[in-house]
């Protein structure tokens, strides 16, 4: 039985994309068999990738929650041959609408990711960067969520509403998620303000926080214009190494407990 994992945080630009990219990707490079599942109407997952979002605009995730597909038709074969995706489309922003009288909306992800759940190790959710109903779907569909905390001033305002998303979502839906860890990402280790960030989320966070921190990277940055996770960008950079050591830590953390 594979493990889903959401990637989630309202606030944008925290690295929540790079991290569902090069964490599937990395833990397909260590022999995992991984589906990457892009739930966000921006699609950045889907490009990035390689696939164009408006070429797959009838077999995306929007597809699939609207029942209009199943979601086996809409898995594409990444260039990482342990890795497949469910693309996205900008018009799953019109799904909350579609199914505001579909009894048990929010659990029409778990429903659909259920039949090809036993496929995978992994299942990463690439969450919208919203509250939304379809990242209550996704969080109501994972086992656990990772919290992606960028290295900066304002990095824990606005995380009480997320945290206080997923309280509401154990205590109704799905009460078996839990927090994966928090991920520090953005991090620049030149800047002391950035290392005063990552002290004051550890202190706060303890155990549940990363050891690995993702650092700033101009190949991790450029990977998407060119359609790769990074290990095939620039295998030998140090987004690349960051990366797989978080899918280390993660495959490790999850030996321990099971």
């Amino acid at each position: 039985m594979g493990k889903i994992i959401a990637i989630a945080n309202q606030k944008g630009g925290v690295g929540k994309t790079t991290t569902a990219i090069n964490l599937a990707a990395s833990l397909a490079v260590l022999e995992k068999k991984v589906l990457l599942v892009d739930a966000d109407p921006q699609a950045n997952s889907t490009s990035g990738l390689n696939f164009d979002p408006n070429s797959a605009s009838k077999k995306t995730i929007y597809e699939v929650l609207i029942g209009k597909v199943e979601i086996e038709d809409t898995i594409l074969q990444c260039e990482i041959p342990q890795l497949e995706m469910v693309p996205s489309h900008i018009n799953l922003v019109g799904a909350e609408i579609e199914l505001i009288d579909v009894p048990e909306r929010e659990s029409v992800m778990k429903k659909a990711l259920a039949g090809v759940k036993d496929r995978y190790d992994y299942i990463i959710i690439d969450c919208s960067p919203s509250l939304g109903f379809i990242t209550v779907n996704s969080l109501t569909a994972s086992d656990s969520v990772i919290i992606p905390v960028q290295c900066e001033f304002f990095a824990l305002e606005g995380l009480s509403k997320l945290l206080n998303t997923i309280k509401i979502v154990q205590s109704r839906l799905n009460p078996s998620l839990t927090i994966e860890g928090f991920l520090l990402t953005m991090f620049d280790n030149r800047a002391k303000s950035h290392k005063q960030i990552v002290n004051e989320v550890r202190n706060h966070f303890g155990p549940m926080t990363f050891q690995t921190v993702i650092a700033r990277n101009i190949r991790l940055s450029d990977a998407p214009s060119h359609g790769k996770p990074v290990i095939l960008y620039d295998a030998m950079s140090a987004g690349s190494n960051n990366y797989l050591n978080l899918a280390k830590e993660i495959l490790i953390k999850n030996t321990v407990t099971e």
